[in-house]
């Protein structure tokens, strides 16, 4: 494949440039698997450099480990680690940007980053950064507290000790707000870590995790764990209003729900995703026809858009993570593996690159994302909840253990990942 890109050999001089856009989990998995393969090449090692970008300092733990960061001052401070902690990227072939994407023009392969904002004196200032591949890890914006808005390790801390200590020193009830898999495991670990907290949890709907593609009986088994957890539960109650309480509003919420019901609540926690795809910086013809906002992706994980002047050279464009149009339940474990084959696919392209002036070429042999059945797998409290195809629903201390040991599952991804692991010396 010849590039018109390409000025000359590849070489530590003239390497291939990645740019990777968002630096949780399924970003990084990205990077580490394609470093891996160009550290390995058999002849010489691919010279490679890697930009990520995320407008973060760091990477914070997902929602599925937030909850107990949300519960304890001694776990949120494991749950926010700064990108120069994660060992096996500190070397010279990858840079760490703090920045936001503005624009991606595939036609010079460039993106307009904006400014610093992870920085404590904020940059006005745009940067150009050029790539022969891009990778789309932005995932999706949430609101607080189902994502910490902080920027920054020190900014986190602070929010996630305020929202504790609102908590601990609450005189009613702490209602925690929806019924998804981020409502459910915040409650049932706010009862745990805290069980002199009463802890109601309401949702809108009469079964547990309602938006979810999962058979009836894991739903009502969710409703049974967070019972057995000492969560009150209201079903059927869709929160109206909560207004703070006069004369003495910091006292808690006057809160009042569409069927009528009222209570008082010390704290009012909306653990509503209401999740927005960050994906306004690529092309329009990138995007799901359907108005999500989400990438429409091949099984190889190449962004699926027809190859046009505005958008030449679509198969060095890729997307993963929780941003993708694709089946299944949006998971910490998909959003690996589709990195994993993001990374994996790029390095196929280098050495397609790298033959094209040989007599020998080399044909990509892609690693493509299959269809992904519903499965989930929740923490509640001292229980966790598992389904997936062809295992059924299980439940109990045991499933807790397996999914998630007893730091809801961050020793698993960390070791997955091995971000704790030295560097290749290059």
């Amino acid at each position: 494949m010849m590039d018109s890109h390409n000025q000359g050999v590849r070489s530590t001089a003239n390497p291939f440039k990645v740019l990777i856009a968002g630096g949780c989990y399924s970003g990084l998995a990205a990077a580490i698997n394609l470093l891996d393969k160009c550290d390995s090449a058999l002849d010489a090692r691919i010279p490679v450099s890697i930009t990520i970008l995320d407008e973060r300092s760091g990477f914070c733990t997902p929602r599925d480990r937030l909850a107990l960061a949300l519960s304890s001052k001694e776990y949120a401070d494991k749950c926010w680690v700064d990108f120069a902690d994660v060992k096996i990227l500190q070397r010279p072939d990858v840079r760490f940007v703090h920045g936001r994407v503005q624009k991606v023009d595939p036609a010079t392969r460039t993106a307009t980053i904006l400014g610093n904002p992870a920085s404590e004196q904020p940059s006005t200032e745009e940067e150009k950064i050029t790539y022969d591949y891009f990778v789309a890890a932005t995932g999706l914006r949430r609101v607080w507290p189902v994502v910490p808005q902080s920027l920054t390790r020190k900014t986190y801390l602070h929010e996630a000790g305020r929202h504790i200590d609102a908590v601990r020193g609450s005189a009613h009830p702490v209602l925690v707000v929806g019924g998804g898999a981020v409502g459910i495991e915040m409650a049932a670990e706010l009862k745990m870590v805290q069980p002199d907290v009463r802890v109601t949890l309401a949702h809108s709907r009469d079964k547990l995790l309602s938006a979810e593609p999962l058979p009836d009986d894991v739903k009502d088994r969710a409703l049974e764990l967070v019972r057995e957890a000492g969560v009150d539960t209201l079903m059927n109650h869709r929160l109206l209003s909560a207004l703070p309480l006069k004369p003495e509003p910091e006292a808690g919420y006057e809160v009042e729900f569409t069927n009528g019901n009222k209570m008082t609540a010390s704290v009012v926690i909306e653990a509503i995703s209401r999740s927005v795809p960050s994906t306004d910086y690529l092309p329009r013809a990138a995007l799901a026809a359907d108005g999500s906002g989400l990438v429409r992706i091949r099984p190889t994980m190449q962004i699926l858009a027809e190859e046009t002047e505005d958008f030449p050279d679509v198969d060095r464009h890729f997307a993963v993570g929780d941003l993708i149009h694709w089946s299944g339940i949006k998971r910490c474990g998909a959003a690996m593996h589709e990195g994993k084959f993001a990374g994996l696919n790029i390095h196929q392209l280098m050495l397609q690159e790298l033959s094209s002036l040989s007599e020998k070429k080399h044909t990509p042999e892609f690693q493509e994302l299959a269809e992904i059945a519903p499965m989930i797998g929740l923490a509640v409290g001292r229980k966790g909840l598992s389904y997936g195809p062809g295992e059924g629903m299980k439940s109990g201390e045991d499933v807790l253990k397996v999914f998630f040991e007893d730091d809801l599952g961050f020793r698993i991804v960390w070791d997955y990942l091995r971000l704790g692991k030295d560097p290749v010396k290059v």
